[in-house]
């Protein structure tokens, strides 16, 4: 498991308040990746995806390392969700409850018209300032105030219910796409009965005089609401997958054990628990402490149990990478390589360590295992890094600038990307791919430098 820096993103959820000012409020955010945990929750998405009419190979279930319980859309055919949302969940099942909500968000196209809600409660701002203005010149300076609080508050208010009513519209949708992947609704009511309580934590109870502050309908009308519709469902009484919710049960322990702290992670999975889940946890926890020698035990029973598991063997070489072993680290890295089909992430993690070994030997075959792993997912800036070390080594400059620009783009640094393309485009043989791609990369990173100049 490891962070990805990304390009900021934009929480659809802006206060009208800098929406009336022009602001853009975006929050850099970093993207967790591990490779069992993307399998895990596309296999969970794909039959959602499907009954919502979308292709499962183009929508992407994205992890972002946050505590909170969130998960939102921003554009295109992408969910993000919150690591805190997977450690407050208790089953799968509920996570594929918000999963359908916010395919109900794509489909019902709620990212773009989000700006029609916007651009009605900024028109009612706007009279509300030119009917002040007039007020005012007219010697009513009390009535020119009252006016503009007036238009503000009647702003914020269609504002919000534009939104609560996308919300209403994305719970349907969501209970729909539930229902023709033959899901049982328990999931998605257990995870909103969640969210009430904590609200009820924060403060916040279902009186009716709150609605009007709120960008989400109250959580105790959304359940009775999908509760009518959940219970009539032929797939209500459905159980649980059983495989899926084990699976589930190990990435929420390796997330657990990777991001909190190692002694809350003994009370969560003492030393007496033999269980796979508390192994993986506590693997990452002992790792984080740099006690090296007890989280390759723990990898180890884990392997134990499932000697062929290509994420066990991937922990055992990322420990002992991590830990300055690179050589030790190659036999359980290269197996789990040819066991997970060479997934992109854990081929990544083995070019890393092929040139950690500090022997150009290996040289060729880390281009070659990397270079598969772009192949595949082009968005791994680490790949992207790994193989400009390797271009550079060999004397291969504008492979190296190439490469650099790629990694570039992608954790946001536009400017540096754009010099760096531009310097390989200009020593690449014309017409030749990376000829073209030097060119691509351009046109992306002034693109990008244009937003930026506008968002300020």
């Amino acid at each position: 498991m490891r962070n990805t820096y990304i390009r900021p993103l934009a929480h659809v959820a802006f206060l009208l308040a800098l929406l009336l000012l022009g602001a853009r409020p975006a929050l850099a955010q970093s993207i967790l990746r591990d490779a069992e945990t993307e399998e895990l929750l596309q296999d969970m998405a794909a039959p959602i995806v499907a009954a919502a009419g979308l292709d499962p190979k183009n929508v992407d279930i994205v992890l972002i390392n946050d505590n909170s319980v969130n998960a939102f859309v921003a554009g295109g055919q992408a969910v993000y969700v919150h690591s805190g949302l997977i450690a407050e969940a208790d089953t799968a099942l509920q996570v594929q409850g918000v999963i359908a909500h916010e395919l109900g968000h794509i489909t019902g196209g709620h990212v773009i018209g989000f700006s029609d809600g916007a651009k009605k409660a900024t028109n009612i701002s706007i009279l509300s300032l030119i009917l002040g203005a007039a007020a005012a010149a007219a010697g009513g300076g009390e009535a020119a105030m009252g006016v503009i609080a007036a238009g503000q508050q009647a702003a914020m208010g269609s504002f919000l219910a534009f939104t609560r009513g996308q919300e209403s519209a994305a719970d349907l949708a969501g209970a729909q796409y539930l229902s023709g992947a033959g899901l049982s609704g328990k999931g998605s009511l257990e995870f909103f009965k969640k969210l009430q309580q904590l609200e009820h934590r924060a403060g916040y109870y279902a009186k009716e005089e709150d609605t009007f502050y709120r960008t989400h309908p109250l959580s105790r009308d959304r359940i009775e609401t999908l509760q009518a519709v959940y219970e009539k469902d032929p797939a209500w009484q459905k159980p649980e997958d059983p495989v899926l919710e084990e699976r589930f049960r190990r990435v929420k322990a390796k997330l657990y054990g990777y991001q909190a702290k190692p002694e809350d992670t003994l009370i969560a999975f003492p030393e007496t628990d033999n269980s796979i889940p508390a192994h993986y946890a506590r693997a990452y926890s002992r790792n984080k402490e740099a006690l090296i020698g007890k989280s390759v035990a723990e990898a180890d029973a884990l392997l134990l149990a499932e000697p062929d598991n290509p994420y066990f063997l991937e922990l055992k070489g990322q420990v002992l990478l991590e830990s300055g072993q690179p050589d030790e680290a190659l036999q359980p890295l290269r197996r789990a390589v040819t066991l997970s089909n060479n997934q992109p992430l854990i081929a990544t993690l083995f070019g890393h360590a092929l040139l950690a070994t500090e022997d150009a030997n290996h040289h060729e075959e880390a281009e070659r295992v990397l270079r598969a792993a772009v192949a595949r997912d082009r968005f791994n800036p680490t790949a992207w890094y790994m193989l400009g070390r390797i271009y550079a080594d060999r004397g291969d400059t504008p492979r190296a600038r190439l490469a650099s620009a790629e990694q570039l783009m992608m954790t946001g640094r536009p400017d540096a990307a754009l010099q760096n393309a531009a310097a390989a485009e200009a020593s690449l043989p014309a017409e030749t791919p990376d000829w073209l791609r030097a060119q691509d990369i351009k046109l992306e990173a002034r693109a990008e430098i244009e937003q930026r100049k506008k968002r300020k």
